[in-house]
């Protein structure tokens, strides 16, 4: 079982950064992927970008340019940073971790990000 904690979301005005960060915690299968997706009011939930333990990365075109994502293998950490935000990036950011070859994944509780305009 994988437990995954978020951190990071907050309010910011359009044209500002956020970081957030997920930790991962249990069985800790490698290799594996760890990324975010977002889900806005009334959507379905989208990719964001993701981060494979080998350093492959996928970005949703949204985003591409402005959000960076990271990891830190040691301690089963990714980070995501958003910069030049636009209020439609507001949605509630969730953790991922999957491991490779496998379907079952792991969700974060989410982490709530809101930019206004």
């Amino acid at each position: 079982q994988v437990q995954l904690a978020e951190s990071g979301g907050g309010l910011v005005q359009a044209g500002g950064s956020l970081r957030l960060s997920c930790a991962a915690s249990g069985t800790i299968n490698r290799p594996n992927v760890m990324g975010w997706y977002r889900q806005a009011p009334g959507k379905q939930r989208d990719l964001v970008a993701t981060l494979t333990t080998g350093g492959t990365t996928n970005y949703a075109d949204s985003v591409k340019g402005r959000f960076t994502i990271s990891r830190d293998n040691a301690k089963n950490t990714v980070y995501l940073q958003m910069n030049s935000l636009k209020p439609e990036d507001t949605a509630v950011y969730y953790c991922n971790f999957r491991r490779l070859g496998y379907r079952n994944d792991a969700w974060g509780q989410g982490t709530q990000v809101t930019v206004s305009s």
